[in-house]
């Protein structure tokens, strides 16, 4: 596939804006929906927000690192994109799907790349229920919260709380505690990524908690349930030898 019509989407930030009038001039700047490829230049917020907002169109994006982080991004160049984008290698993930139901019994359904979380709101620990497929793996869990990941955001929230870094290409999913109280030794599990996983908060009114899918939150849930939506298609392209499984890969060796 060529990539002839180029989209480009950039964070507010000068160098940002700088890098789109630059390659818009040279490239020209067709709207996303029209495109054959979109590229996104910042950091790795506007890429989870672009892909966020394309989730259903199936158009591949392309990131250029113009913030500061930028693990999902390839490094800025201006002057060969088509060339780059042409040898690119392309990864497909699939988001979570959360479906939470409040404590008023209002339902809310999103989606994430990364993680969906479920967090204390107030300074009572929260206590929660885990099933996973329908069946109750742990009665009670004592602790700040727990997440759900994807393999893409496994380096994320995920790794900050300790949980495993998961090979993108694994057909897996990492459920990990935050800050757990009781069990106090217990570091979570990886699942299988056709895995439900039920979260029943209990004593809801007396110890809130919020569910959190990448950037949509629901306070005062009372049940969340979590899965991959694999249905959807997210098409993130990376640099020849600098792919996203390359990336993962390295982060496990860091020290």
């Amino acid at each position: 596939m060529t990539f002839e019509k180029i989209a480009f989407v950039a964070t507010d930030v000068s160098e940002a804006q700088d890098a789109l009038e630059q390659l818009s001039k040279r490239y020209g700047n067709c709207p996303p929906e029209e495109a054959d490829v979109i590229v996104a230049l910042g950091g790795d917020g506007l890429m989870l927000q672009t892909l966020h907002r394309y989730m259903e169109k199936r158009i591949p994006i392309y990131g250029m690192n113009r913030g500061s982080v930028g693990f999902l991004m390839n490094e800025y160049r201006d002057n060969d994109l088509k060339e780059r984008l042409n040898a690119a290698e392309t990864t497909t993930l699939h988001p979570l799907k959360m479906e939470a139901v409040s404590v008023d019994g209002k339902e809310t359904s999103a989606l994430a790349i990364n993680e969906v979380s479920l967090l204390r709101e107030t300074f009572q620990a929260a206590k929660i229920r885990i099933a996973i497929d329908g069946r109750v793996r742990m009665e009670e869990m004592i602790c700040d919260g727990v997440l759900v990941s994807t393999p893409a955001g496994s380096t994320a929230y995920n790794f900050s709380a300790q949980g495993p870094i998961i090979p993108i290409n694994a057909e897996l999913l990492a459920l990990t505690p935050i800050s757990a109280f009781r069990p106090r030794r217990w570091r979570g599990a990886l699942l299988p990524h056709t895995a439900s996983v039920t979260f029943q908060v209990l004593e809801a009114a007396k110890r809130p908690v919020s569910a959190v899918a990448d950037h949509t939150e629901v306070r005062n849930v009372e049940c969340v349930t979590v899965s991959e939506e694999s249905s959807i298609d997210l098409l993130m392209m990376f640099d020849e030898g600098h792919t996203l499984d390359e990336r993962i890969l390295a982060e496990q060796f860091i020290h």
